[in-house]
């Protein structure tokens, strides 16, 4: 199965900025989809932010130039700076990816989730 290896996270009041990390350790030959989702209580699972292997970036309209991401590819690792914070904000925030293959040979076709970090926004 594919290894995440999250960092980031925590308690921050509104306004602040948080940094999330995620990894996937390993062999990586390739990932085509990375990034996050995010989960709140009582509601359904929502994407943040995706980088595609081509470069091509997908993500929810809350994020309005208060998130950025980067990923590097040659590391298999992606980050996300998030900025500007509100309460609804606040939630569990999923690494993904989406067709991982490793260099000896298995391979991830579907969606894989790490295990999440917590995200607190509050005053």
């Amino acid at each position: 199965q594919v290894q995440f290896v999250e960092s980031g996270g925590g308690l921050v009041k509104p306004g602040g900025s948080l940094k999330l990390s995620c990894q996937i350790s390993g062999r990586v030959d390739s990932i085509y989809r990375m990034g996050w989702y995010r989960q709140a209580a009582g509601k359904r699972r929502e994407l943040v932010y995706v980088i595609v292997s081509d470069g091509a970036r997908d993500y929810g309209d809350f994020v309005k130039g208060r998130f950025t991401a980067h990923r590097d590819h040659a590391k298999n690792m992606m980050t996300l700076q998030m900025n500007r914070l509100e309460p609804e904000d606040t939630a569990v925030y999923y690494c993904y990816t989406k067709g991982v293959t490793y260099e000896d040979g298995p391979s991830y076709p579907g969606e894989s989730w790490g295990q999440g970090t917590q995200v607190t926004v509050s005053s």
